[in-house]
């Protein structure tokens, strides 16, 4: 956990994302160009592969994975999200985005390929998630499930600095609060690893290190739902401090290191 973003998994929270979804589109990262590279080896996306992606958002991954040529339904819960996601992914015919609950959604009899979810999993149901990717994929079919992580590095300074200002204004903020370096996080492969479901899982990870404007980096943070959830007192007030940190003290830029997992488990018959 850090103060940038707590992950929570109540549906209220969840809901969050698709009040802004330009906001998404516009501020959230792309994912790194090896992660996508190795991504579309392991599941071998290409003509005749057919992924099913659970909750793609506007599409920022999916549109790097629709250019390998595969057939993609993407199955996004936040109407104004899909909509945008179409908009992102028009070029491709072969990509179909579906509003729809996943949790929900009734399963295509054919079976996918793949099965895909970028820093969405935690959000979906846990008794749902894995089960349902499973009866979605054919037997030998790949899951791959990307983390994203907010890590140490990066203007290092600011992100010390910048916890006085969370815990002034979120009061769930733990105090002294610092990021962990990639080399402690943990991979979190049990719930995939205790499936007899899946085997094989695989853990491989990509850094990345994006530089922010005052204005951009405000931008993504009001794309994370524990921001979002603030009241508007708080959430102002926290935004305010934030601003005048990186004005003040860091002219300006700050830079933030990513550290993306890109977890894997292959389908076997049960």
């Amino acid at each position: 956990m850090d103060a940038l973003e707590f992950m929570g998994t109540g549906p209220e929270l969840r809901d969050t994302f698709d009040q802004d979804a330009e906001r998404y589109r516009r501020a959230r990262p792309r994912y790194p160009t090896s992660l996508v590279e190795e991504l579309s080896r392991v599941t071998g996306a290409g003509p005749g592969v057919r992924v099913l992606e659970i909750a793609p958002g506007p599409g920022q991954l999916t549109v790097d994975l629709a250019g390998s040529g595969c057939a993609i339904t993407a199955v996004e819960l936040g109407p104004s999200l899909a909509a945008v996601a179409r908009r992102e992914l028009a070029a491709f015919p072969a990509v179909e985005v579906v509003t729809a609950d996943f949790e929900r959604w009734e399963l295509p009899p054919e079976p996918f390929d793949a099965v895909v979810c970028a820093t969405a999993f935690h959000w979906i149901d846990p008794e749902v998630r894995v089960p349902r990717a499973a009866r979605a994929l054919r037997t030998g079919g790949l899951l791959a499930v990307v983390t994203t992580h907010h890590v140490a590095g990066g203007t290092e300074g600011f992100f010390a600095d910048v916890q006085k200002c969370y815990e002034r204004w979120d009061p769930a903020t733990p105090p002294g609060l610092r990021l962990t370096p990639e080399s402690r996080i943990t991979p979190d492969t049990a719930e995939l690893s205790g499936s007899p479901c899946f085997t094989d899982v695989t853990v491989h990870g990509h850094a990345q290190e994006i530089t922010y404007t005052t204005d951009t980096y405000l931008d993504v943070l009001l794309t994370y739902s524990n921001h979002r959830a603030l009241p508007d007192t708080a959430r102002n007030g926290l935004l305010d401090c934030v601003r005048k940190l990186i004005d003040s003290r860091y002219d300006g830029v700050v830079t933030k290191r990513y550290w993306h997992e890109l977890i894997t488990a292959v389908r076997v018959e049960v």
